[in-house]
């Protein structure tokens, strides 16, 4: 639904717009007898912020069994302990996923297999680096790894499992929502020469552009994805929940102090709570159903893309982007998996 909205992408993309939807949107309530009892959900980056509360949502609503899919052990099991004791009923495990590692991202679907049905997947889990660093295990800038790549690796590994684990009883498919963010509509992609290089060029890093790059990569990939892929099988959008206060979400920042001043004031004057951003996550993975399928939901709707993925130059740049995602992710089989699901 969100390639009918060419007509609001540009007001969308404007400061106005952020504000308007910061201050002028709000939280939407769930439908009346909205209940997740009896199934399974799955969260990644769950220990804290808008994962955990994310999490937290889910169980309100009844939900029988989550994986909160982390990288730290203790972190997961600290967090899993403050669930269990507000939601005793409910079945709560702590999952290791490092997404700066193709091997964990690669493990975790395996596991997901022994699972006797999976409902709502939301891959939460990122990061805002404040300095240029590539990982070496993959040689890849650790925004690119983590937001794009290793997300969308995750997202293909997970689709067939998903399709097996659709419980008969269930009206809607799986669904799964990767979390993105409204930086997207700001990001100075560069269009010439191999998209996806430009996010390994120290010259090039900054670390809101990164961020931003990472971001709307994320709903290229999206967009082109949901063309191989039926939402009568698996529903995949794109979630956003807002410029939220409260998060823990950068990595080692390092940034001058009067830069953090200034963020700190205006991420605390226009910022939503961490309860209503996570609610917005929520919505796009339970309330919206096949009309969201390839979709931005963001502020409780389902929003515009970014203006230039309307064009003729961001259909093509689309394009290089899927065709460089999946060389760089054949070596886990990512093109014949999404193949695999058109049949």
């Amino acid at each position: 639904m969100s390639q009918l909205l060419e007509s609001r992408s540009a007001f969308e993309s404007r400061f106005v717009g952020f504000l308007y939807r910061q201050f002028l949107m709000h939280r939407k309530p769930y439908p009346p007898g909205t209940t997740l009892s009896g199934q399974t959900a799955i969260v990644t980056g769950s220990n804290s912020g808008l994962g955990f509360e994310s999490a937290r949502q889910l169980l309100q609503l009844g939900l029988s069994q989550l994986i909160v899919a982390v990288r730290s052990q203790a972190k997961g099991d600290a967090a899993a302990d403050k669930l269990r004791k507000e939601f005793p009923s409910a079945t709560i495990s702590v999952w290791l996923l490092d997404m700066a590692s193709y091997d964990s991202v690669t493990s975790f679907p395996k596991k997901c297999e022994t699972l006797s049905r999976i409902d709502l997947v939301i891959l939460n889990a990122g990061v805002q680096a404040d300095q240029f660093k590539l990982l070496e295990s993959t040689q890849h800038e650790t925004d690119f790894q983590v937001n794009y790549l290793s997300t969308s690796l995750l997202a293909i590994l997970l689709l067939p499992v998903l399709r097996a684990k659709k419980a008969p009883s269930s009206v809607l498919p799986p669904r799964l929502s990767i979390v993105s963010s409204d930086t997207a509509y700001w990001a100075p992609l560069k269009t010439t020469g191999r998209i996806l290089a430009q996010f390994d060029q120290p010259e090039l890093f900054d670390p809101m552009r990164a961020y931003q790059c990472s971001k709307l990569a994320q709903l290229f990939f999206i967009e082109k994805l949901t063309e191989h892929i039926s939402a009568e099988d698996v529903i995949v959008n794109a979630s956003n929940p807002g410029l939220c206060k409260g998060t823990d979400f950068s990595e080692d920042i390092t940034s001058p102090l009067i830069s953090q001043a200034f963020f700190w004031v205006f991420q605390n004057v226009c910022g939503r709570t961490v309860e209503v951003g996570a609610s917005a996550m929520v919505d796009a993975v339970l309330v919206k159903g096949t009309e969201s399928h390839g979709s931005y939901v963001s502020d409780w709707t389902i929003q515009p893309y970014p203006p230039i993925m309307y064009t003729k130059e961001g259909r093509e740049v689309g394009e290089r982007i899927w065709e460089e995602t999946m060389e760089e992710l054949n070596f886990a089989g990512a093109s014949k998996i999404v193949q695999g699901m058109k049949q």
